[in-house]
């Protein structure tokens, strides 16, 4: 499941790929305790191993979906048939 982090004051994202055995419901639970300030610091660990911490103040936005999952890119339309 790959994991993607906006973070204030940066074009950039922080993607983290979690697996796909990570639970999509878990790491919601992680960024929110986070925000509330219980952690302060959101820590994620990749498939690898390697932990990942963003500041909580610092997060712009978390997108949690799946590297597997189909990307819509560039600008479609819908034509209705004519009958």
């Amino acid at each position: 499941m790959e994991v993607r982090i906006g973070v204030t004051q940066s074009p950039k994202e922080i993607e983290v790929d979690l697996g796909d055995d990570a639970d999509p419901a878990a790491v919601a639970k992680s960024v929110e305790d986070a925000l509330n300030g219980d952690l302060g610091v959101l820590w994620l660990t990749d498939r690898k191993g390697r932990k990942v911490g963003v500041p909580a103040a610092k997060l712009a936005y978390v997108e949690i979906g799946s590297p597997n999952e189909e990307r819509r890119v560039g600008f479609g339309s819908r034509v209705a048939a004519a009958h």
